[in-house]
């Protein structure tokens, strides 16, 4: 069984590494969506796999560091790109929430990834 808990955060960042005069390379900001799959087996007595709100305050501090902030500046996102901000939530996160199977990260309504830690 797989089960998944979205958030929504708002910041800012710029991909130093894009070519001249490439718009990512200008300071701008997104709404980005994370979503967090957590695989395992369903508990018989409780029937889920785990608490929803378990998972919210687990993901808590990580969301903290996002929101609102300038992503560049979080040490292990100089070059914030979906991909390594999937793989940066992935190492924040997989220590605390071992059952943690995918991380998907939504910079825009059309554009994205997922990351499974391969």
């Amino acid at each position: 069984m797989e089960l998944f808990k979205e958030f929504t955060f708002e910041a800012a960042h710029r991909l130093p590494y894009v070519p001249d005069g490439h718009k990512c390379g200008r300071l701008h900001g997104h709404s980005f969506k994370v979503v967090l799959y957590i695989t395992g087996n369903i508990d018989p007595k409780m029937g889920w796999i785990k608490d929803f709100s378990e998972i919210k305050q687990i993901f808590k501090p990580i969301y903290e560091q996002l929101d609102h902030n300038y992503l560049n500046e979080i040490k292990g996102l100089e070059n914030p790109t979906s991909e390594n901000l999937a793989i940066w939530v992935w190492q924040q996160l997989k220590p605390l929430l071992p059952e943690l199977s995918k991380v998907c990260i939504r910079e825009t309504c059309t554009s994205g990834c997922e990351y499974t830690g391969q």
